[in-house]
This record gives C-alpha cells, sequence and structure tokens, in this order.
C-alpha cells in the first residue's frame, strides 16, 4: 500500500536577518512573524480593527494600479493583488493580520503584514503556492513604488475616515433619540440650575434638546476635522523626496485611492513636509476629545438628574438595567451613562498620548505613529460603542417624574424671579427670604399672604411663559 504524503508543517523565508520556519497555511510571511515575536504588548492585533486592515487594502491597491499605469507592473500581477485587496475590503482574511498595533519601526511592521497576505493571496488567486514570491513579491510587486512613511500614514487617513463615517452615523442616530425626547418632555415644567443651586424654571424638553444640540455641534466639528485625511504623501516614499517613485505615480495614486474610497483625497503640495507632519491627527484627535468632554458632561447631568429615588433630584427614570449592589437590596445604579463616563475618560487620556508623540517626531519622519494610530482608532471605536449603549441601553428608556419637577418649582426660591414683573422686587425679596427663613415654598407664602389670584398663579407658572424667550 503506498505510503500517504504529509503536508510539510511549515515553509522557509529569509529576510535580512535569515531564514525563519513560517507556517505552512500562513499566508502572512517572515517579516510578520518577527513582529509577532517582538511585539507582544496590548495583545490587541490588527484584526481587531477592520477598517485599518481595510485602509491598508485600499492603498496597496491604489498603488498597483497606479503602478500598471505607468507601466511597471505586469497586467497578471496587476489583477492577483486587485483580487487580493478586494477580498481584504470586503472583510476577508484579516484573520491574518496578527501584528500589534504597538509597535518599533514607524509602522514598517503593519505594511509588511499587508504586503505579505497581500502577495500570498495573490499567488493562490494566480495557482502558486503561499510564499512563492518570484510571481508576486511583497516587496517588488506589493510595495512597488511605496516606502512604509507613505503607505502607512495614508492607509491611517483611510482607516480613520472609514470610521469616521460609522461614528457620525451613530451620533446622529443618538441626536435623534434626544431630539424625541425633548419633544416627549416639552410640556414638564422643573428647575433649572446653575452651581448646583436653584436658578430660574425651565421645561425637561429643553434641557434634552440642548444634550441634542450638543452632540449636533461635535459631529459638524468631527466632519470638519476629518477633512484634514484628505490630504496624503503617497509618492513621497521614504522622506517626501520620491526616491524609487516613477513620473505621474504619485497624482495617478492619489486618484485611484479617491476612486477607491470616494473620499476626496488629493496629494500634499509639500512631499517632504507631509512625510514627518502629523497635523491631521492631532487635530482629528483633539475633537474626540472635545466629544468625550461633552458626553462625559451629558451622562453627569443624566446622573444627577435620577440620582436618589428618595434622597436625590429624581427627576427622570434610567431604565433599570441590573441589580446595583451585593449587600444593598434594592439599589439599582445608572450603570449606562457610568459605563460611557469611562470611556469618556480613556478617550481623553488617548489624546494626550497622541500629542506626546507628535510631539517626539524628529527631522523627516515621525516614527510614534503607531501609538497615534492605536490611540485614535480605539477612541473611534470607543466613541461609536458608548454612543450607540448610552441610546439604546438608557436615552430610549428615559421617564419623567413629572410630579417631582413641579414640586421642585413651586417650591424653590428660584420660582420668585417670575413674581419680579407682578409683585415687586422688593416684595419677592421678602416672600424669597421667609420661605428660606420657614422652609415653605414661594408659591405657598404667595397663596398665604393672597399675593396673587388662583388664576395669576397659573399664569405665572405655565411652561410656556416660564421658559420661552419672547425674543
Amino acid at each position: 500500500m503506498p505510503r500517504r504524503r504529509t503536508q510539510p508543517a511549515t515553509r522557509t523565508e529569509r529576510d535580512l536577518l535569515g531564514a525563519r520556519e513560517v507556517p505552512a497555511t500562513a499566508r502572512y510571511g517572515v517579516q510578520t512573524l518577527r513582529a509577532i515575536e517582538n511585539f507582544a504588548i496590548s495583545h490587541v492585533p490588527l484584526k481587531h480593527y477592520p477598517d485599518l486592515v481595510r485602509g491598508l487594502a485600499m492603498v496597496k491597491l491604489a498603488a498597483a494600479r497606479a503602478n500598471a499605469d505607468v507601466g511597471i507592473l505586469p497586467k497578471k500581477v496587476l489583477r492577483a493583488i486587485e483580487h487580493a485587496c478586494e477580498q481584504l475590503i470586503r472583510g476577508e482574511h484579516h484573520e491574518d493580520f496578527l501584528v500589534d498595533l504597538f509597535q518599533g519601526g514607524a509602522g514598517t511592521s503593519t505594511n509588511m503584514n499587508a504586503n505579505e497576505v497581500i502577495a500570498n493571496l495573490a499567488l493562490e488567486h494566480m495557482g502558486h503556492s503561499l510564499g512563492d514570491y518570484q510571481h508576486c513579491s511583497p516587496h517588488d510587486h506589493v510595495n512597488l513604488s511605496q516606502s512604509t512613511n507613505d503607505a502607512y500614514p495614508t492607509a491611517l487617513h483611510v482607516a480613520m475616515l472609514l470610521s469616521n463615517d460609522r461614528l457620525v452615523a451613530e451620533l446622529r442616530l443618538l441626536v435623534k433619540a434626544l431630539e424625541k425626547k425633548a419633544k416627549q418632555f416639552d410640556h414638564v415644567l422643573k428647575m433649572g440650575r446653575t452651581q448646583l443651586q436653584d436658578a430660574v424654571p425651565m421645561t425637561l424638553g429643553q434641557e434634552f434638546a440642548a444634550f441634542a444640540a450638543s452632540f449636533e455641534d461635535e459631529v459638524r466639528t468631527l466632519e470638519r476635522a476629518a477633512s484634514f485625511f484628505f490630504e496624503i504623501n503617497m509618492g513621497g516614499t521614504a522622506i517626501g523626496t520620491g526616491l524609487n517613485a516613477p513620473k505621474g505615480y504619485a497624482k495617478k495614486c492619489a486618484r485611484h485611492l479617491a476612486k477607491i474610497t470616494k473620499k476626496k483625497f488629493r496629494l500634499a503640495k509639500d512631499l517632504v513636509e507631509a512625510t514627518q507632519d502629523t497635523q491631521a491627527f492631532v487635530i482629528y484627535s483633539s475633537v474626540l476629545k472635545s466629544l468625550a468632554i461633552k458626553l462625559s458632561k451629558i451622562c453627569n447631568d443624566l446622573r444627577l438628574l435620577s440620582s436618589g429615588p428618595r434622597a436625590g433630584l429624581f427627576e427622570i427614570n434610567l431604565p433599570p438595567k441590573q441589580p446595583g449592589s451585593t449587600i444593598m437590596p434594592g439599589k439599582v445604579n445608572p450603570v449606562i451613562p457610568e459605563v460611557a463616563n469611562q470611556v469618556c475618560f480613556k478617550v481623553i487620556g488617548n489624546d494626550l498620548a497622541v500629542t506626546m508623540a507628535a510631539e517626539a517626531g524628529q527631522l523627516q519622519l515621525n516614527v510614534m505613529e503607531p501609538v497615534i494610530a492605536q490611540c485614535i482608532c480605539e477612541s473611534q471605536m470607543l466613541m461609536q460603542n458608548a454612543a450607540r449603549t448610552l441610546r439604546v441601553e438608557c436615552i430610549e428608556g428615559i421617564t419623567a417624574n413629572e410630579d417631582v419637577c413641579r414640586r421642585f418649582v413651586e417650591h424653590s426660591i428660584g420660582i420668585v424671579t417670575a413674581l419680579n414683573p407682578i409683585i415687586g422686587y422688593e416684595r419677592a425679596t421678602e416672600v424669597a427670604a421667609e420661605a428660606l427663613r420657614t422652609g415653605k415654598g414661594v408659591v405657598e407664602l404667595v397663596r398665604e399672604k393672597r399675593l396673587l389670584t388662583e388664576a395669576q398663579i397659573a399664569k405665572v407658572l405655565d411652561p410656556i411663559a416660564l421658559t420661552r424667550n419672547s425674543g
């Protein structure tokens, strides 16, 4: 009986440092293998950031088409690279992107992970064995006319634009949910507060409308900040001088990338400056920080407004999500705003890391871009998830405690401001002082002293009269 031939467990690949055995079925190669061994830092590999994998594939696809346009990439190899990149863009084979986002080498390991996977996918498509790079090479074909120093930051720009689209969409859904609550609560009269003290009346609807407007402002700012990613340095290669990139390649690559992504990518005017500059990352990260500040502030307000239920404000009810204590029966905590707060703290911290990494750039390159990539990609993902969770698990289920809100208004000293035009400042001050001294409500004292009729009191406490700007 003939002996069955066994498949070898590994294949031999070589690089500058020598030969290494790579798993026979792996679509990555020797340089990815070394990076996996060298950078066991966060244990969060590239595959967990699908937009970054798609961004790398889109850049490699644009570069291949530009190389074919200038006549230096054979059509057969182009078609194989196109097939490989299109698979990655569809979300296939991301499991082969195993390099940690934290890495030395200014992103070279990420670039090579992409080059090797794309080359091996292309080889499979052409009917060749994995690692048979004479037919499609990670360096000579997939990385043709490129350096990590232009391909990597451009891929980051693409990835962050893709993620920004999803973040903006999620924020718009949150805005709509808040606007819906604003209409639902438009008739609920309550006390506004400044410095945690009673101020003047407003409606609960106005409070939620302000939350919605705040996020709408952040959406517009995110879109403006993301537009800085449209400028790219493809064709600059190592330091922006364009060494090894053929004439006409850079502009063609930018045009192909714009067509592939449907984004307004354009070539930077000064590729040397663009290769060392990280302004787009700094600006966008700072806007994520601003969004985090707004989101955290609003979550703080939700926790305050729902505090109690017996010894707090208790003006709104947050949907109960889980038991709140292992020792206090009946306690339910505001866990959804709490987790959103924590996301915001992380995003604010990530912005500081981006700031430090951008400042650490030296001469013609900033080698700290991998941590910039990790921070911004993580912040986008966290904010997207936090916005969705806050909307679905909290905002959409909020109800108002109308009686509590109105009782606060009638009992508050702040309502006396609305009486000024009717009973005069001096008498209003006397009523306020007596209310503070006795603990009685302002409206209660007005009734006792017969300063206003019931019809006048009803008119004064009308939500529209109290809370709408006459201008």
